[in-house]
């Protein structure tokens, strides 16, 4: 069986905020390669990056208004967001406003962080999945 399918769509992208040896933070975008492979026979081949480490789960909720100072991530964690809109602002100065389906990997664990905002009508909620450093 032949697949025919868009480059695009065997790259996944995410955000990572970091903090520079200053304890500046800042953006990058990352992307992550998959590869087609038979990954849950009998079920039919589909794309699939390289296994990383992950082993908890849990869930943000931000109310409406919700703004959370400048503040470093409690652990190295990628952040998932499910429902609402957030602006997330580097000390930098760069501002990013993220929406559902966004991914968003946290490595300014340390410096002054970032500030974050619920800047939807709604409730924000994350998915979050804690990453140990590679």
């Amino acid at each position: 069986m032949t697949y025919n399918v868009s480059p695009n769509l065997t790259r996944v992208t995410y955000h990572r905020i970091y903090a520079d040896s200053q304890g500046d933070s800042h953006f990058d975008v990352v992307t992550v390669e998959q590869s087609l492979a038979q990954a849950a026979p009998p079920a039919a081949p589909f794309y699939v990056s390289e296994d990383k480490p992950a082993s908890r789960y849990r869930f943000y909720t931000f109310e409406p208004g919700w703004i959370g100072e400048l503040h470093p991530a409690p652990t190295r964690q990628f952040l998932a967001l499910l429902s609402g809109e957030v602006e997330v602002e580097t000390t930098d100065g760069t501002v990013r406003r993220f929406g559902p389906g966004d991914l968003v990997l946290l490595e300014d664990t340390s410096g002054r962080g970032h500030v974050t905002r619920n800047v939807g009508d709604g409730y924000a909620m994350f998915l979050v999945v804690p990453a140990p450093a590679p």
